[in-house]
């Protein structure tokens, strides 16, 4: 009895190693990442094993999300969401990842440890900012409107039809009075572009304001032009995510030379 007992957990053991052997995990991170705020995580894990599916796989992060995976086909992979929080802003390692697994029988875990050789740049926490006033007055939030001719904004002046306006802008009340085409003219509402300067937001600390600009960004750039001032260095002014992302990385890295 003791022999086959002892033969048992031979068996039972060398097809649990074998059931976690060739397995890598990977660890993909979002393009955003905020200090103190659950970020979403691509876990995956790839069978590399040629003839043999993998059972009642778990991954684990480092922080402690983790997946279970009842069965893992040969030579495929597995992937799902976990959401990570990382507390600090910076270059941080995205850390430990293990595969674990009770099968065949349960009695014991056997697992492997992977460290997973990528960083990711996580950005300060967005702290919300009052964008009141206007661009000459608040600078450093440059929530300032300029006034243009245009076909939006407020109706400013009627004026005669000069055969270059488009029909739509006559104002035919006006024009049934006078007996003369007039058309409607419009301000175009203009946004300013946005400078942030790191020294001039209000907060306590270099952390809060590192906050306040990263809200600034985050609700500015894909609206108006925004540029930066820090660390004595002007990065200029742009628009969209990518350029977005630029400013918030700049951000996270401030103070880490």
């Amino acid at each position: 009895m003791v022999s086959g007992l002892l033969a048992f957990m031979s068996v039972t053991g060398l097809a649990g190693m074998y059931n976690i052997k060739k397995l890598l995990p990977d660890l993909i991170p979002p393009e955003e990442l905020y200090a103190g705020i659950p970020a979403p995580f691509r876990l995956s894990v790839r069978n590399s094993k040629r003839y043999l599916p993998s059972f009642l796989i778990r991954v684990e992060c480092q922080a402690g999300a983790a997946l279970v995976f009842p069965v893992v086909l040969k030579s495929n992979s597995r992937d799902d969401t976990v959401l990570l929080t990382f507390p600090r802003r910076g270059v941080v390692p995205t850390g430990r990842v293990t595969i674990s697994s009770p099968y065949p029988v349960g009695f014991f875990t056997r697992f492997w440890r992977f460290e997973i050789d990528r960083t990711v740049v996580v950005f300060p926490c967005p702290l919300a900012v009052d964008s009141g006033g206007n661009g000459e007055d608040s600078p450093a939030i440059g929530a300032g409107l300029r006034r243009e001719r245009g076909l939006s904004g407020e109706l400013e002046r009627i004026f005669p039809y000069s055969g270059a306006e488009p029909l739509r802008m006559i104002h035919w009340k006006h024009s049934a009075r006078s007996h003369d085409l007039m058309v409607k003219g419009f301000g175009r509402s203009a946004v300013a572009p946005l400078v942030i300067d790191l020294d001039e937001l209000a907060g306590q600390g270099v952390e809060e304001r590192l906050s306040r600009a990263a809200w600034l960004v985050r609700r500015w750039v894909r609206e108006r032009p925004v540029g930066l001032l820090i660390g004595g260095r002007v990065l200029p002014l742009g628009t969209g995510k990518q350029h977005g992302l630029m400013l918030l990385k700049e951000l996270a890295l401030y103070g880490s030379d």
